[in-house]
């Protein structure tokens, strides 16, 4: 961390601050928490303003202010909720729901949004029961209360109602009492964390040591994301979903920074970062967070991301900035923010998809194949896919403003995230500053701070500066500071005067990421940039609350392109920019566009079920097209993309000889469709989907899609773990999620039948070539070999002298190698392939 000192003196003019409501930046992590931990301002210190305060406005206009009449069943938000003492059954939705509503009611100072949550949060308050359970008192259950705080520690800040304190040391004494007879379970035993960053929060107002012995107790009971972060075991508990489910992977992110301030070891501090590169490795998407439909689901460009995982994600990163003080996680919460969290919503955010992916060409009804399949899954609407996302999803700009910029123990500031925004608040004895925020970040690359304050002071004032910035700078009043260094916190500690101004240039440079089969995806900054498609919505149903409609969105234009580098990176880039519109989150009148060199690629098409894309084909990939210019825009900016792109190129695909034997992780180059696949003790192994409800799970497929290969010799070591079959996958191009979705021969292990058999599929449908008699015992490895040269097919079993089963077939000359299990868990190995 850099730290400048500085006593240059300038004007001071006088400035009226508005009253503060429920100010405390005292109330740091007592001992003997972790120390030197960041705390967040009173919700209601920072406003939004500009681009920022739009994205809130919709907010309030639409999903989030309508929820009640969008949503009036007794057992949703209805009048008859338990939450307000009916006899409904609202669970989880109304505490998910509240949560956003307060954190955007107070952040807007909105009346009307007051007084929605004041009714669940009266009630909840004032029917608390007398041993200090609260919450409907036939809900036998830790989680949905879990939520429920949240909302009512934002109100107590926002409002310093006296009830809350209280209410909250009482329910907490219950349940530390009452946590051995009744253990957290399923979805609170997964997102304990949450229940954990209240009681530390209580702790530091009450300092009652009951309170950290109810976050241990919470730590004894939950799942061991700490262990699960640093040793990518998400898949590592058998038919349990719980801790594969993605959303629950993205809300405990912060459970071992939570911890750490209980127990600050490395290994607690340093799970978050593990965590993160294992989901990205294995099922990172351009957008910045991991997929998860609903289970976590690899890397390809046509797997999902669903709204919860967007907003939880976000508020595991806010809080782990408070703990650990690394600008790389800024950086992330911003790339989320900026991408993920805009592409979930229709542009005036009366709408939400439940998934969305990475290359979206389409958003229409259908089943994609996925692990938890939903026919609206990817269609906008008020109910996409299932209900948790429609109430979940109203924290997530709101919790982004509040959390931008935090107090820190030496009376100072720290900056987080940045956006236009006014930040209002109280420091060292009790003075009040302003500081206004003068941006159109990240649209721009410039941000301007200018500080109001009744009367001098000094106090550090912490900056983040984003690791994509090239020569960052910062001048304060027209002075450049030195030290300034991309990647880096830096301080100014110094005595600050009224209209005291600091100008931030963070210059941006377009580059390309790697992404899924050697494609790239495109940054400029924290934005990605996805391809401007022209769209048409065709509305498929209209709903009883005026101005709220499904719609289905169809492509009016080309979206199978490829990019043409120079040397791996862009060229001919035209940066086309505009005038700052109200909402940049409009693609057509993006602020920021690029103009890029493309080509066409005819054989990139809808997939066999006709509902999304072909994966991106493998790069580099060849077209005779001409080349042309294409437009991108900001990712956010549409609800059908394509960001994931293929490289214009000569293919260069191995074809001589591959050796792949697992020692260090998954593999590089492989994607797996449908289902789930995971690394473990040096073996590629196949994951339950117990819980599961998509088509795409029984056909499991693990393809080397860099791999091309027409006569070989080709080998793995398999075993089977459960009944069904597993085996090897050779001449195969387009899969896709389904048991037959893709073209190309397989060759399996069948444990239910006592039989090895050589089939092959067409997209659609299975075609049986051969089978035999082979007693395949369960939990034992083989070793499966397939000869293939020409029309004739040979397979060895553990190293016979003679095949076990023979075959000809001449559909397929060559193609992809890969893995395949059918209804059945299996563990491979030692995967060898040489051409003749």
């Amino acid at each position: 961390m850099k730290r400048i000192f500085t006593s240059i003196y300038f004007l001071v003019s006088c400035l009226s601050i508005h009253t503060l409501n429920a100010q405390n930046l005292t109330e740091f992590n007592k001992k003997p928490l972790k120390q030197h931990v960041y705390m967040q301002l009173p919700i209601g210190s920072i406003k939004a303003k500009g681009w920022l305060l739009k994205q809130l406005e919709q907010q309030r206009d639409g999903a989030t202010g309508m929820a009640e009449e969008l949503y009036p069943e007794k057992d949703n938000l209805g009048k008859n909720s338990d939450w307000l003492g009916g006899d409904g059954n609202g669970w989880e939705r109304v505490p998910y729901y509240v949560k956003g509503l307060v954190a955007l009611a107070y952040t807007l100072d909105d009346p009307t949004l007051k007084a929605k949550a004041q009714k669940y949060i009266d009630w909840t308050l004032n029917n608390q029961q007398a041993n200090g359970l609260f919450g409907p008192p036939k809900m036998k259950d830790w989680w949905p209360r879990m939520p429920m705080m949240y909302a009512l520690q934002s109100y107590y800040e926002a409002t310093n109602d006296k009830r809350v304190i209280p209410f909250l040391s009482k329910y907490f004494k219950y349940e530390l009492a009452n946590l051995d007879g009744d253990p957290l379970k399923e979805w609170g035993k997964s997102r304990a964390g949450d229940n954990m960053e209240i009681a530390i929060w209580l702790y530091n107002k009450t300092g009652d040591q009951d309170l950290l012995r109810l976050v241990e107790k919470l730590k004894q009971q939950a799942y061991p994301w700490i262990d699960i972060y640093s040793n990518n075991g998400f898949y590592f508990f058998g038919d349990d979903f719980q801790p594969k489910h993605m959303v629950n992977v993205a809300q405990a992110l912060k459970f071992p920074v939570l911890y750490a301030q209980l127990q600050d070891r490395p290994s607690n501090l340093e799970a978050l970062s593990k965590g993160i590169a294992n989901i990205m490795h294995d099922h990172g998407q351009p957008e910045g967070l991991g997929s998860g439909t609903e289970f976590l689901a690899g890397t390809s460009s046509i797997e999902g991301v669903e709204t919860c995982t967007v907003v939880e994600w976000m508020q595991s990163l806010e809080t782990a900035a408070k703990v650990i003080h690394d600008v790389s996680i800024g950086d992330q919460l911003e790339k989320v923010a900026f991408n993920a969290l805009p592409a979930q919503f229709s542009r005036d955010f009366k709408n939400h998809s439940y998934y969305t992916l990475p290359n979206q060409v389409q958003s229409i009804h259908g089943e994609h194949g996925f692990n938890q399949d939903y026919g609206s899954g990817i269609v906008s609407s008020p109910y996409s896919g299932y209900g948790c996302c429609r109430y979940n999803m109203h924290m997530g700009w709101p919790y982004f403003v509040k959390s931008s910029v935090v107090a820190t123990p030496e009376n100072g500031l720290a900056v987080i995230t940045y956006g236009p925004m006014e930040i209002e608040t109280v420091l060292a004895n009790n003075k009040k500053i302003k500081i206004t925020e003068e941006t159109n970040y990240p649209f721009e690359e410039q941000i301007r701070l200018k500080m109001g304050l009744t009367t001098s002071m000094s106090f550090p004032l912490i900056l983040r500066i984003p690791a994509w910035s090239v020569k960052p700078s910062i001048k304060l009043n027209g002075t450049i500071l030195k030290g300034v260094k991309a990647g880096e916190m830096f301080t100014i500690s110094r005595e600050w005067k009224n209209q005291d101004q600091l100008e931030l240039n963070f210059p941006m440079q377009i580059t390309t990421q790697a992404q899924v089969n050697n494609s790239v995806s495109v940054e400029r900054g924290p934005i990605v940039y996805a391809l401007e498609i022209k769209a048409v919505d065709k509305v498929t149903k209209t709903h009883p609350v005026a101005g709220f409609t499904d719609y289905e969105i169809r492509p009016e234009s080309a979206w199978n392109y490829g990019l043409v580098l120079d040397k791996g990176n862009l060229s001919d880039v035209n940066v086309v920019s505009a005038t700052m519109p109200e909402n940049p989150f409009i693609a057509a009148n993006a602020p920021v566009k690029l103009k890029v060199q493309a080509k066409k690629i005819p054989s990139w098409t809808l997939g066999y079920n006709k509902v999304a894309a072909f994966d991106v084909p493998f790069s580099p990939v060849s077209s005779a097209e001409k080349q042309e210019e294409v437009t991108l825009v900001p990712y956010g900016s549409e609800n059908i993309r394509l960001s994931c792109f293929p490289v214009i190129g000569q293919p260069k695909k191995i074809n001589k000889a591959l050796v792949e034997n697992f020692d260090h992780g998954m593999a590089n180059n492989w994607v797996f469709y449908g289902g789930g696949w995971f690394w473990k003790d040096g073996q590629v192994n196949s994951a339950s989907n117990a819980g599961s409800g998509g088509y795409g799970i029984n056909g499991s497929k693990y393809v080397a899609n860099g791999t091309d290969f027409t006569d070989f010799t080709y080998q793995v070591n398999v075993k089977i773990n459960t009944a069904g079959d597993a085996g090897l996958m050779f001449r195969v191009s387009d899969p896709a999620i389904g048991a037959d979705a893709y073209q190309g021969y397989y060759v399996g292990l069948d444990q239910s039948n006592g039989m090895v058999l050589l089939g092959k599929a067409n997209g659609k449908k299975w075609t049986a070539i051969s089978s035999g008699k082979y007693p395949v015992e369960m939990n034992k490895m083989y070793t499966l070999k397939i000869v293939a040269k020409g029309d004739k097919f040979d397979v060895f079993i553990n190293g016979s002298a003679n095949p076990i089963l023979s075959a000809t077939d001449s559909q397929y000359q060559s193609g992809s190698i890969g893995l395949r299990t059918y209804k059945a868990l299996a563990s491979f190995d030692s995967v060898k392939i040489n051409a003749f």
